[in-house]
């Protein structure tokens, strides 16, 4: 498989239409070429390319900050002494002062296929502002890792956030350039969008279903994305942010383990077991005690579970960790209908509904999951009305 940046940077055919022109890289710490180095520097040492300015995302070019909502300031980069801005700091999106002497942004990210990254809402705020004040965009593409499959709710109308700019499912399975194609006729764009495609991409190939394993390290987009496993189950474990219970942040293992002091793990699971078995499916989890060094829960002993999806129970079709995620919920209120579940906070600054609302793109979910006579088929029914709907929707962007 070979990359969208390695394609531009070896092909002279491909680099043409971006001749004379003023370029901005768009990156994070994962944008890397084949052989490890940073986008920014063969960019910038490529005969014929001109890259006078920079963007960073959540959590920075550099991918310095280490929680949400850690704001990046705007900086000068060290090597090439271009300006690098941030779309994470006093501002969400590009200004026009940003814009103003940059003729074509390339977008060099590796996202994690789900919908609450938050590089998924920067990159359709550029595209916005990119349409309105005539500037091009080209994406250099690299893999969705966890491929194919669409797990998870469709964001209802209205409830868009930096967490949800479209309506999607939770986990929609297309690459960054594939996502670029459908923002665009989404929200009605008119702009130069040119995808630089990959090469020998193979999403449902096993063992990597997504991400091509051995053929390329997986480097942190963000701190607490450490590996494919925590891709895999972050379409569901992601919601539990907008939880009081831990996602495993402050552990080795974020966004694969899930629980909270006085928890018993044995209980838990057989109550999702009861509840929901075939949302269990394709996954292995273990019962286990963690004790996060930081953020929710810190310094005292939490008992959950972690989500294995890396030994031969992983069935990557059968996997579904949004409903895993539900499954768990359902059987923590079936079990105390009096656990405070729901954490009050401003979610990525949105204040007034709550953050599991945000986080799953409407009130679907919460209400299911505290209404005593909801059962799984009714979650299951909705589930499966907005994924059919959206592998419709999604199959004119796909380009592999």
């Amino acid at each position: 498989m070979k990359l969208g940046i390695d394609r531009l940077l070896e092909d002279a055919a491909l680099r043409r239409g971006l001749a004379g022109r003023r370029l901005a890289l768009l990156g994070h710490p994962a944008s890397v070429t084949a052989n490890m180095e940073h986008s920014i520097d063969a960019i910038s040492r490529t005969s014929g390319l001109d890259l006078v300015a920079a963007f960073g995302p959540q959590h920075g070019m550099r991918g310095d900050k280490q929680d949400n909502m850690v704001e990046t300031d705007d900086a000068i980069d060290p090597v090439h002494g271009i300006p690098v801005y941030s779309l994470y700091g006093r501002l969400r999106r590009p200004s026009d002062t940003m814009l103003a002497d940059i003729d074509v942004i390339l977008v060099d990210l590796q996202d994690l296929g789900c919908r609450i990254y938050t590089f998924e809402t920067t990159l359709a705020y550029l595209l916005e502002d990119a349409a309105r004040l005539g500037k091009s965009v080209w994406m250099l593409d690299r893999p969705n890792p966890v491929g194919r499959p669409i797990d998870g709710l469709r964001l209802r109308a209205g409830e868009e956030s930096f967490v949800g700019a479209a309506p999607t499912p939770m986990r929609h399975g297309l690459t960054m350039g594939e996502l670029a194609r459908f923002f665009v006729q989404h929200f009605g764009l008119d702009l130069e969008l040119e995808i630089v495609r990959l090469s020998d991409w193979r999403p449902s190939e096993a063992p990597g279903h997504g991400w091509p394993l051995g053929e390329l390290s997986w480097i942190n987009p963000s701190p607490n994305a450490p590996n494919l496993q925590m891709a895999r189950c972050y379409p569901g474990t992601v919601l539990i942010e907008g939880t009081t219970l831990s996602e495993g942040r402050g552990t080795t293992r974020s966004l694969e383990v899930v629980g909270a002091p006085g928890l018993e793990p044995h209980a838990l699971l057989r109550e999702m077991q009861r509840v929901a078995p075939a949302w269990l499916e394709g996954a292995r989890l273990r019962p286990c005690f963690f004790e996060p060094t930081f953020h929710k829960h810190q310094g005292r002993l939490c008992g959950g579970l972690q989500i294995h999806v890396d030994d031969p129970a992983y069935d990557h079709a059968r996997f579904r960790p949004f409903r895993l995620i539900a499954a768990l919920l359902k059987a923590l209120r079936t079990l105390d209908p009096e656990y405070e579940i729901w954490r009050d906070f401003a979610y990525e600054y949105e204040t007034g509904r709550p953050a599991i609302d945000v986080i799953n793109g409407g009130p679907l979910l919460r209400e299911w999951v505290d209404d005593p006579e909801a059962k799984p088929g009714d979650l299951e029914a909705r589930l499966v009305a907005d994924e059919q709907s959206w592998a419709r929707e999604r199959a004119p962007f796909l380009l592999y």
